[in-house]
């Protein structure tokens, strides 16, 4: 099956199987990265999931592509929110449109995303939770100012898996550690791990989020 022309550039690999309603994984790739990035785990992927590799909307110099700008001070890493903001909505909208052409459960979509994509997946999760079921949050941190947490919204069902490494040189692992006590202050259902890497995932991290998921799928 070709991939077809929906808001976000993407690849699929479709289900071994051709089963239709399939469980759907959507991939989010990091700052500067692309499509192909993370696509390079769906060989490894349960065969049962229809896997979807998105590509952020913003062209960065010269090459690869952003969610949203980074600037960078003499003391600080300065995130453009609005555009982040306009990614979330974007990517919203890109999972209404892949249930709509696509044979996919749409109450069984999961995101996954890797730093910048992680950071993009904890808002549409938690700004539109009844898009989604299950987040594999990978080297990422939550930006409170681009998501919006209402007491008004339904969380329970979301399922999250969250990692980081411990010697992570691009996101130190002290922003990751925040997500727990946001995690347990609001009941979320959550996995947090860490392992001894730097900005990456590690076979192990690997591992043990794909058994994660084929519990949660």
């Amino acid at each position: 099956m070709e991939a077809k022309k929906l808001s976000l550039h993407h690849i699929i690999r479709t289900p071994k199987d051709g089963a239709e309603n399939a469980p759907v994984i959507i991939l989010l790739h990091g700052y500067g990265s692309n499509e192909e990035d993370l696509f390079s785990f769906a060989s490894e992927l349960p065969e049962h999931l229809f896997v979807i590799s998105a590509r952020a909307p913003r062209d960065l110099q010269p090459y690869g592509y952003s969610w949203y700008d980074i600037h960078y001070t003499a003391t600080e890493k300065i995130s453009n929110d609005e555009q982040a903001i306009e990614s979330r909505d974007l990517v919203a909208q890109f999972i209404d449109e892949v249930v709509e052409n696509y044979s996919v459960d749409a109450n069984n979509v999961t995101l996954l995303g890797f730093s910048q994509g992680t950071i993009l997946s904890y808002a549409v999760a938690f700004t539109y939770p009844e898009k989604i079921k299950n987040i594999v949050a990978l080297s990422g941190y939550l930006n409170h100012k681009i998501f919006d947490f209402s007491d008004d919204k339904n969380y329970e069902h979301l399922h999250f898996y969250c990692s980081h490494g411990s010697v992570d040189q691009v996101i130190p692992v002290a922003a990751a550690r925040l997500i727990e006590p946001f995690m347990k202050e609001h009941g979320l259902n959550y996995v947090y791990e860490e392992y001894p890497v730097g900005h990456g995932v590690a076979p192990q991290n690997f591992y043990s989020f794909k058994a994660w998921l084929l519990k949660q799928i």
